[in-house]
């Protein structure tokens, strides 16, 4: 069954499907990548889930906490879900980020999405999503 969207049980389903996705996991790891990515609904206050990421690994995944993120990604209810449900590819995500559909309070979507080190694997994070669906 299908968990809440960005709830603790939720994240951790996705933390599972990251570290065991060599194109997102290793791919990150080749280049270091460590981050704290938050993710939640535009319009409110804090994010709602968070990701700890260390050397491409997910260490740590649940709700937030206070953390410090580098990542903040928002997106109303209806978009997250159509994400969850139909996946994404790299067009559709510029295309959302072009039209405030997804929203980066912090982090620089710009730079990322123009890295394919780092494009490629966010793309497939998606994926991960859809893989393991949401409520």
């Amino acid at each position: 069954m299908a968990e809440q969207l960005f709830s603790e049980a939720w994240m951790n389903q996705l933390k599972d499907a990251w570290n065991s996705e060599p194109e997102v996991k290793d791919a990150l790891a080749a280049i270091g990548f460590n981050s704290v990515i938050a993710c939640g609904f535009k319009g409110e206050d804090k994010p709602i889930g968070v990701f700890v990421v260390e050397n491409g690994v997910c260490v740590r995944a649940g709700s937030y906490n206070g953390e410090d993120p580098d990542w903040d990604m928002r997106a109303d209810r209806a978009d997250w879900m159509k994400w969850v449900e139909k996946g994404v590819s790299m067009m559709s995500l510029g295309s959302a980020f072009a039209m405030g559909k997804l929203k980066f309070p912090k982090g620089d979507f710009g730079a990322m999405i123009k890295d394919p080190r780092m494009a490629g694997p966010f793309v497939k994070s998606f994926s991960l999503m859809q893989r393991i669906g949401a409520v």
